[in-house]
């Protein structure tokens, strides 16, 4: 099946006035786990449109470290798919910890690009943008419209670029649920 980018959505229904917030309960890990992962379903190509205005501004000013950080980040995550594909030991810890494997991957990075000089740069222009991202899949409360896409995409009628990024992280299972 191919890959669909879902439509973007309105900035009323991302942000402002029928956009309902809510902070998530702390004590109840799986559901705020569900709420993000169906929210960056759901909301991913505003994610990927807020991402890609950030990449363009850190390359218009930094773009040989843009592209540092572009070929580490994405060698460090390559690396990161391959061990566990090929390493139970790891396929198991990226299904039952997917934030430390995330926190890895960016940790790692982080050392790389620090030996590098582009930490800055990194810090600015990805972490800020996914900071942003997680706080507001976070907080957002999901909608009816928000659940029905999140099912068609759970049991395989439409397959995502934010669907193919979870699976990889071993969250695949969890999706829409």
């Amino acid at each position: 099946m191919d890959v669909q980018l879902p439509p973007l959505r309105s900035m009323d229904e991302f942000l402002l006035n029928s956009a309902r917030f809510s902070p998530p309960m702390i004590g109840d890990m799986q559901r705020w786990n569900n709420r993000v992962i169906n929210n960056l379903l759901y909301y991913q190509t505003n994610y990927g449109v807020l991402l890609l205005g950030q990449l363009l501004i850190g390359g218009y000013f930094r773009p040989l470290k843009m592209l540092l950080c572009v070929f580490v980040l994405f060698f460090t995550f390559l690396a990161f798919v391959w061990a566990a594909e090929t390493q139970a030991l790891v396929r198991r810890f990226r299904r039952k910890h997917p934030t430390y494997c995330l926190l890895g991957i960016l940790l790692t990075s982080f050392l790389i690009l620090y030996l590098a000089g582009s930490t800055v740069v990194l810090l600015l222009v990805y972490i800020f943008p996914f900071l942003l991202i997680i706080i507001h899949a976070s907080l957002r409360l999901r909608n009816l419209r928000n659940k029905i896409e999140n099912r068609l995409t759970n049991i395989g009628l439409k397959r995502t670029p934010m669907g193919l990024l979870l699976e990889a992280l071993g969250q695949e299972q969890e999706a829409g649920s």
